[in-house]
């Protein structure tokens, strides 16, 4: 298994822990939650059920007791029952009569939303049967959904029979630089750094996506083929991305389009403007749950409150998509080798290289020496005034050393020989945010590039720091 160090390690625990275990596993569609459980808990499932979409209590109900007659062997099959309670005593009697082992049994609920609608008893009945009996035996139970909020609200915070009874939990993300890297050494597939970096900024990490890279084929020949042949597996993605994960997704998904337009984020109040949806709890769910999702992120401004907060699109492949895909004819298959040369694209590779670097800011900071030194990373914007002009700072990475470091985030083929007037914007840049700012700490300059940056007079003189792309793929998990 590539990477998921952090994870398999939590698993490993709760198979050694003298105690019966239930894991809430979460994450977005396709990123690997049931293959992580399969593969690492493949010698001690007894029990695996997965919930079918839009299918009605009766039906998921007919095809548990069909898995629970597999697992048990039953020829003549075990009879349907009429609700989950019933259910749930067919799967106590099937896992008592088990042979006993020293290594814990486990029971695995997958695409738990599915199975647990309204008015199905689902959750009711299970939270007793864990509550009764589960909780007192050798077992570990996983639960796993990929629409994330209603995960975190219906069984991580739920308030009824399940109140605080997960005893541990994975949000699992995309690969990171790093993990792709290996995932695609693995399969022989050698591309270059600054290759994956390009598929990234595209696709994102995401290992179901990742599957259909072929051998020999560059990241144009191969976003081309996804994205844009007509049978491409992400020409149409994103609406189903969508669709699985929220009940009446064209709200969350109205929001997404509203960020993608304005690469620095969006206030909420800008939002709303964009998106007419009206300022109250309802929006300030969907903004919660496209964050447990990971498809945006918060950024508080340096120096601002909570009531500042900027939000940003952060996944790549929607980012792409609204940007490339969406709206446009499948037609010339050779489509994106040409606009991929297109100067709108190349503009666009430079601010998707930046959210890149906010997703890898912990491999930043390993680069830069401070691993253990505690930050808080956040841009900063301000207008011009009668003092100065207006600059904009994508991504800040304040110290308890008494140090900032003000990033300057650029992706190019090369290394980047910066000129007089590069110079003076860095210059200018740092002495207009300490004056605005106030801040007593010292302020570093620190350019993040793809291959550095040819030594001058003037990189002497503003750039304190270079990370370089390199680094981005030196961490594999930044739990």
């Amino acid at each position: 298994m590539i990477g998921r160090k952090y994870e398999r390690q939590k698993l490993d625990n709760l198979s050694f822990s003298n105690k019966a275990e239930l894991l809430a596993i979460i994450g977005r569609r396709r990123v690997g939650k049931t293959y992580l459980i399969r593969e690492h808990y493949k010698n001690q499932i007894v029990f695996e059920f997965t919930g079918t979409q839009y299918a009605n209590k009766d039906n998921q109900l007919k095809k548990f007791t069909q898995k629970l007659s597999e697992y048990s062997n039953n020829p003549l099959g075990i009879a349907t029952p009429k609700d989950w309670a019933t259910a749930f005593i067919q799967l106590k009697t099937y896992l008592k009569n088990l042979r006993k082992s020293k290594q814990k049994s486990v029971v695995f609920f997958d695409e738990v939303p599915w199975i647990a609608s309204k008015r199905s008893g689902f959750l009711a009945e299970f939270g007793y049967w864990w509550n009764d009996w589960a909780s007192r035996q050798n077992i570990i139970v996983v639960i796993c959904g990929s629409a994330a909020s209603w995960m975190i609200d219906k069984i991580v915070n739920n308030k009824g029979g399940l109140h605080n009874r997960i005893t541990e939990y994975i949000h699992l993300q995309p690969f990171t630089l790093a993990e792709v890297k290996k995932y695609l050494y693995a399969s022989n597939l050698m591309l270059d750094d600054y290759q994956i970096l390009q598929l990234y900024m595209s696709i994102g990490g995401v290992p179901h996506y990742l599957q259909h890279i072929r051998k020999g084929e560059s990241a144009t020949q191969i976003i081309n083929r996804l994205c844009f042949h007509k049978d491409g597996i992400l020409r149409n993605e994103f609406n189903n991305l969508y669709a699985a994960l929220y009940e009446g997704p064209e709200k969350h998904i109205s929001v997404v389009k509203a960020l993608a337009t304005k690469w620095k984020g969006l206030t909420r109040q800008e939002i709303i403007k964009l998106t007419k949806l009206s300022n109250g709890g309802g929006l300030t769910k969907i903004l919660s749950e496209l964050e447990s999702a990971s498809f945006i992120a918060e950024i508080i401004p340096f120096g601002k409150k909570k009531k500042d907060t900027l939000y940003r699109l952060i996944d790549e492949y929607s980012l792409f998509y609204l940007n490339f895909i969406d709206g446009k004819r499948a037609g010339n298959k050779d489509i994106w080798l040409q606009s991929s040369q297109e100067n709108n694209y190349k503009v666009w590779r430079g601010y998707a290289f930046e959210n890149i670097c906010i997703k890898h800011v912990e491999a930043i900071k390993r680069a830069l020496g401070i691993a253990g030194v505690q930050t808080e990373i956040s841009g900063f914007r301000s207008s011009s005034d009668t003092q100065g002009a207006g600059i904009q700072i994508d991504m800040l990475i304040d110290r308890t050393d008494r140090s900032i470091n003000l990033c300057e985030m650029k992706f190019y083929n090369d290394e980047i020989t910066l000129s007089k007037e590069d110079a003076d914007k860095l210059r200018k840049r740092r002495s207009r945010f300490q004056q605005i700012s106030k801040s007593k700490k010292t302020i570093f300059n620190t350019m993040i590039t793809t291959y550095g940056i040819n030594p001058n007079q003037y990189s002497y003189a503003q750039v304190d720091s270079i990370v370089t792309m390199d680094a981005l793929f030196l961490l594999e998990s930044f739990e």
